[in-house]
């Protein structure tokens, strides 16, 4: 679950992490309230999950009521590439020394936690690693061991943090660390990261994504849900309770296991073609949920053709057969299928399909999940 900038922050003053003094608005009138209550200059910000939002005109200075008043007026309502604002984010102006980025994340060939930091912040950390990739410390942290202030102090020494910095900066980087894995999140990336003037360090802006599989531990998580973006299909998915991504493709997939699923993207990327969604359907492919996954692929008009990718384990292939023959007889498909069947119990499965007596040109079965991705590819062509 990604976070707006607002929540980011809300989440981060949790764990002790200075941020600035502000507040959410939906309105012109709310806005200038939190203004009022933050002290002048205030920054408004736009708030939307897409990078770009200062040289879109989404994050203006306010020195008085009336520009908080113009500015909040003018950026309610803007597209910010493709994403309208309904919320900003008031808060007090900072005076601004240098710029640094800190995050953490998961490095999952590694298994190890990953600090990247930098000097060189208010970029995208991308264009830094491209430019100037001597100017990203990497530090990998053993989950057992944690991050102490000693280790945190010394990545600020290699990262050539100035020394008035260093205390500063390692206080939050331990703060921010605890965030991350108390707080269970995937990412936790500050950008900037600013030394004030007055020697300060503080967290300009927060981007924050939770972890959704220890949902069942934060209870809490349930507020941050108001204003996420999903598109129509994604709202579908989530209604039927399927693990869904909308993407801009043609080829429809649906596959049981992640990675499976993302190994199904590949493969059509591979071949020539592009996938319109990511939806794993997990281990239950009965009826039902073969029947939700199948409208909310039938829902989305780019689909050309449906790419079904089944490896049996616990899932037994004749269970994965009969639940497609029951959906396809209660959604009416706009799209053939080209199903890859394997695993436990396939023969059976593909058995099933073929005595179901389903024409061709609506669902066909291929050996192997390249041959079915080619298949489907060519279809969708």
């Amino acid at each position: 679950m990604d976070l707006f900038e607002y929540q980011g922050k809300q989440y981060f003053a949790r764990y002790d992490i200075p941020v600035s003094r502000g507040g959410p608005a939906d309105t012109v009138e709310e806005a200038i309230k939190e203004a009022n209550q933050a002290g002048y200059p205030v920054v408004v910000k736009a708030q939307v999950q897409v990078g770009g939002r200062g040289k879109a005109g989404g994050i203006k200075l306010a020195d008085n009521e009336a520009e908080v008043r113009e500015h909040a007026g003018n950026i309610l309502g803007m597209d910010i590439k493709g994403h309208v604002v309904k919320r900003l984010w008031i808060e007090q102006a900072s005076d601004i020394d240098e710029e640094y980025y800190a995050s953490f994340t998961l490095d999952r060939a590694a298994k190890k936690h990953l600090l990247m930091l930098s000097a060189e912040g208010g970029v995208e950390i991308e264009a830094v690693a491209e430019s100037n990739p001597d100017a990203i410390v990497k530090l990998h942290i053993d989950p057992v061991d944690g991050l102490d202030e000693a280790t945190a102090r010394q990545a600020c020494v290699d990262a050539k943090l100035p020394e008035r910095a260093l205390d500063g900066a390692a206080d939050i980087l331990v703060k921010l660390y605890r965030c991350f894995t108390e707080g269970d999140c995937d990412l936790a990336e500050i950008n900037p990261l600013i030394l004030k003037p007055t020697g300060e360090v503080h967290a300009l802006d927060a981007k924050v994504t939770l972890d959704e599989n220890a949902e069942f531990r934060h209870p809490e998580w349930d507020a941050f849900r108001g204003l996420t973006e999903m598109d129509d299909r994604e709202k579908m998915a989530a209604e039927k309770g399927l693990q869904y991504i909308g993407l801009d493709g043609t080829v429809g997939i649906i596959a049981n296991g992640a990675g499976l699923a993302m190994s199904t993207l590949d493969v059509v990327n591979q071949v020539g073609g592009s996938a319109a969604n990511f939806l794993d359907i997990g281990g239950g492919a009965n009826a039902d949920v073969m029947a939700g996954a199948l409208e909310v692929i039938n829902f989305d008009d780019n689909v050309q053709s449906i790419l079904i990718n089944i490896f049996g384990g616990i899932t037994r292939g004749e269970e994965v057969a009969k639940g497609i023959v029951e959906a396809m007889g209660r959604v009416d498909l706009r799209a053939p299928i080209v199903i890859r069947l394997d695993g436990t119990n396939a023969e059976e499965g593909r058995q099933i399909l073929l005595d179901a007596g389903i024409p061709a040109d609506k669902l066909r079965s291929e050996p192997t999940m390249l041959d079915a991705a080619r298949a489907a590819v060519a279809i969708a062509k």
